[in-house]
Parts: C-alpha cells; structure tokens; sequence
C-alpha cells in the first residue's frame, strides 16, 4: 500500500485553484472534497482531491453531471 500524500488547506486550495477560505466554507456546508481531521489539523488527500475533481467534469452548462439512464 502506498503512502498517502496529505497537503494542508493552503496546498489543497492552491492545487483544487480556489482560496482556503472556500475550502472552509465547503466544509461547514458541505459538498467540497472530503477532508481528514488529524487533532485539529485539517488534511486533505490529493487522491481524494483528484477523485472530488474528476465528479465535477461537465460538457455543457445544462449537464447536471448525473448518469442518465
């Protein structure tokens, strides 16, 4: 098993190209990448961060981004 890498607010926000203050609002509403709470830390796996950020491709303004059956 690998290891996971782990960023810190400021690196998830610069790699995901908001600011962490979105971040932390995503948090406190929900719908943001998943993150871990190591203590008080906030963490986030940049596996998790790709994965959040493939769920979010769209092809048109109109694509809700759920499967049509």
């Amino acid at each position: 098993m690998e290891p996971q890498i782990l960023l810190n607010e400021k690196q998830a926000a610069k790699r995901l190209g908001v600011g962490d203050k979105c971040l932390q609002a995503w948090r406190v509403r929900g719908g943001g990448p998943t993150y871990l709470k190591i203590g008080r830390l906030v963490k986030y796996s940049e596996s998790d961060l790709t994965i959040w950020l493939e769920t979010r491709r769209r092809q048109s303004t109109s694509d809700s981004g759920r499967a049509t059956k």
